[in-house]
């Protein structure tokens, strides 16, 4: 791979952004790289959790503009850069993103993609778009107002201006904000404890909360009832619930 560094630490996996030279921008060879790499982890039993990360300065600071600059209405018809990203939402496993320093554009739409956020103290979160005759297109809009509501995300969309780690924290666009130096081993410890708890649960967990976003409460209650009723076919549940009532951790298996 060229744009990714790929490791994994126990049942966890860890993606990298890597094109520190244009602070991680977004193109379609790294989206590309990266949705297949999800993909391949996703298939992997091994993996029960994964940390999408970039580095110190920069998570993502936006689109490849340089990519973009020429194109026209119909090419990019055409080109459905976005499909790659539709792909993103079918992963099952939980994806934690470790983020510091400049979350702009696309690198916002691919941090609200993640299902948890720990953030440095030096995150700057935003969607400038606007400011180059453009709006976002990857969920920006749309996940955005479902994160912090309307009035505060028309201010971020229609300014440009970015927020910080802590306002982001305060609007509930992030979990946990710590020292820079901290931010990746932060969330790698939070992906650990989540790789513990049993995988199935976890996998149905993640579903039921997308549901919850994106349909009405009686089509996600339907769906979290019948979710719960169908762990019961579970080993884990019947692992989980013996091994509370013996007063011992539980040993998960993922089946």
């Amino acid at each position: 791979m060229e744009f990714l560094r790929v490791r994994q630490e126990e049942a966890v996996g860890i993606i990298e952004l890597y094109r520190p030279k244009v602070l991680n921008a977004l193109n379609i060879p790294l989206m590309g790289e990266l949705v297949s790499e999800l993909e391949r982890m996703e298939r992997d039993d091994t993996i029960r959790a994964i940390v999408l990360t970039g580095n110190e300065r920069a998570f993502a600071a936006g689109a490849d503009i340089q990519e973009m600059a020429e194109e026209d209405a119909i090419s990019m018809l055409v080109k459905d850069q976005f499909a790659q990203w539709d792909r993103m939402n079918q992963i099952t496993k939980p994806i934690i993103a470790a983020v510091s320093g400049y979350v702009l554009g696309g690198g916002c739409e691919l941090m609200m993609h993640c299902d948890l956020i720990v953030a440095s103290e030096t995150t700057q979160i935003g969607q400038p778009e606007i400011n180059l005759g453009v709006m976002p297109g990857a969920g920006g809009t749309q996940r955005l107002t479902k994160l912090i509501g309307k009035i505060r995300a028309m201010e971020m969309l229609l300014t440009g201006e970015p927020i910080s780690a802590t306002e982001a924290l305060h609007f509930g666009l992030v979990n946990r904000v710590v020292p820079v130096e901290f931010y990746l081993s932060e969330a790698i410890d939070l992906a650990h404890n989540i790789a513990a708890k049993p995988p199935v649960a976890a996998r149905m967990i993640k579903k039921s909360v997308q549901i919850a976003q994106d349909t009405t409460l009686a089509e996600g209650l339907s769906y979290e009832r019948n979710a719960f009723y169908l762990l019961f076919a579970s080993a884990d549940q019947k692992e989980g619930m013996k091994a509370f009532m013996e007063k011992r951790p539980a040993d998960f298996k993922g089946k």
